[in-house]
């Protein structure tokens, strides 16, 4: 199943998939998972696009792991 990254709904469990988009709504989804600091770095998307089998969940987690 392709998920909207634009416009479908982005929750912990959406799985990425070979489409997916850093869009204005994943990026909503990721403020509201990781805090008002959260932004995108080269070796963080270099980890989403490392091609594991990840969640919106995982990359928040990841995200907050990196940050802390």
């Amino acid at each position: 199943m392709n998920v909207d990254w634009h416009a479908g709904p982005i929750t912990r469990t959406t799985a990425l998939d070979k489409h997916y988009r850093n869009t204005p709504k994943v990026r909503q989804f990721l403020l509201s998972e990781c805090g008002a600091s959260f932004k995108f770095d080269r070796a963080f998307m270099a980890w989403i696009k490392s091609g594991a089998p990840l969640t919106m969940g995982d990359i928040a987690d990841e995200w907050l792991r990196m940050h802390r």
